[in-house]
């Protein structure tokens, strides 16, 4: 095959991506020209972000894919949802849209720094013995000078202006400690550091009341202790053992029996705790097919629409439809990411890309769940969309690891056909010569 054929077969299958990435550009630039029309007259700043948004997407789903050799399927996903959720906020406020654009831009930096330290570093031993304890001194630090919301103790302070999570930077911290203990050689005994920093991840959360979180981390560990070692008999004795703390949880923590309370029947205290959860589901049923309008509808009545129900919100403006189409989105992603561990070719690289795809995937499930009363309301974030600076700097470093186990894939073929290119050289000379 010649190297014309080659680049056509390659514009051919790049050409549903382009399509798409010009799509989104013009979806994200005409919501903003919706946007600079608003009841108090022409908004400036909406002018100025149908500019500047899809600049910033362009860099992002463009040039930095091509630097970083990064999936383009993962990016422009990433790109389209992050792009949404900019724009729903906006229409709500357009504060929270334009720190969100902030959050987005800062997200990028991490999305490429995890890349490339997948890509580029080799020592993912030290890096884990660097990460660990630095983690969990932040899991420790809201258990002490935290504030609590909304029965939970998981937000610090920073001089009183911002605050952040740390549970969520230590995600990315969790899985690499995965990674790298589960991929060992060693068997079960090459687990232990793992499965302790996790216990230990676990101990923190549940001091702070933050039970959604350690779901996650749980459910996570124990996805990949199952995949890296396929032990069923431990899993399941694992299952056993989240069951027996959920049960626990239940009995100790006043917040979880209301959260179930609610889920049962949140009609029967409509106006009071089952509030939040019958004004999205509300929200959801006059939203219909087809929405709205984006910026109108009563969903500002939901204490947290900005981010716990930032789901229900963009379902009432824009319509169910366009919620079915997130969450085939976030199908996608999810199911690429399983595409890309199946395909790496050491567990390492496997296990990166499955945890990440697995926190991913669980975070997403788990919200919109909850939202639509499916299970009950755990509190976490909708990837990308939900309004918070530390959930979309951990979800953007989620998608950075797994464009940088992209990127080694991609190298590990390049060796291989220079190898084989060098092969082929060298038969030709042998033969020449004989």
């Amino acid at each position: 095959m010649t190297k014309k054929t080659k680049s056509r077969a390659r514009a051919r299958r790049e050409r549903p991506l382009r399509l798409f990435m010009f799509a989104n550009l013009a979806l994200q630039f005409s919501a903003c020209l919706l946007l600079v029309f608003s009841d108090e007259g022409i908004d400036l700043v909406a002018a100025t972000m149908a500019f500047s948004l899809p600049a910033l997407s362009y860099f992002f789903i463009g040039p930095l894919p091509r630097l970083l050799r990064a999936d383009r399927l993962l990016v422009m996903i990433t790109d389209f949802l992050c792009g949404l959720g900019v724009v729903v906020l906006y229409a709500l406020s357009p504060e929270l849209g334009l720190r969100h654009a902030v959050h987005f831009a800062l997200g990028i930096g991490v999305f490429a720094a995890c890349a490339l330290c997948v890509r580029r570093f080799r020592r993912f031993k030290l890096l884990c013995l660097l990460l660990a304890p630095v983690s969990l001194v932040l899991l420790a630090l809201p258990v002490l000078i935290g504030r609590e919301i909304n029965g939970a103790k998981n937000w610090i302070s920073i001089a009183g202006v911002a605050s952040f999570q740390p549970s969520e930077v230590t995600k990315l911290a969790l899985v690499f400690v995965l990674a790298q203990s589960f991929s060992t050689l060693r068997g079960l005994k090459g687990m232990v550091p793992g499965i302790a920093f996790a216990a230990a991840c676990l101990g923190a959360l549940m001091l702070q009341k933050d039970l959604g979180t350690a779901l996650l981390y749980y459910l996570v560990t124990l996805l990949m202790f199952w995949a890296a070692s396929s032990n069923v008999l431990l899993t399941g004795v694992g299952l056993l053992g989240g069951a027996g703390a959920a049960v626990l949880g239940y009995q100790l923590f006043a917040h979880v029996r209301t959260r179930i309370a609610i889920w049962r029947n949140p009609w029967s205290d409509a106006l009071g705790k089952g509030y939040q959860i019958v004004q999205a589901l509300t929200a959801i049923a006059s939203g219909g097919f087809f929405g709205v309008g984006l910026g109108q509808g009563e969903s500002r009545v939901i204490p947290a629409y900005s981010t716990d129900f930032i789901f229900a919100v963009l379902c009432e403006q824009m319509g169910i439809l366009v919620g079915i189409a997130v969450l085939l989105l976030f199908a996608v992603l999810v199911l690429r990411g399983a595409q890309l561990a199946l395909a790496s070719r050491t567990a390492l690289y496997a296990i990166l890309a499955m945890s990440a795809t697995a926190f991913l995937g669980l975070q997403t499930f788990v919200i919109i769940g909850g939202v639509i009363k499916l299970i009950p309301l755990t509190g976490v974030t909708l990837p990308f969309m939900s309004s918070g600076g530390s959930s979309m700097l951990s979800c953007m470093g989620l998608v950075g690891i797994l464009c940088g186990v992209s990127a080694v894939m991609h190298d590990e073929q390049d060796a291989d056909r220079r190898m084989t290119a060098v092969g082929q050289e060298e038969q030709k000379d042998e033969k020449a010569s004989s």
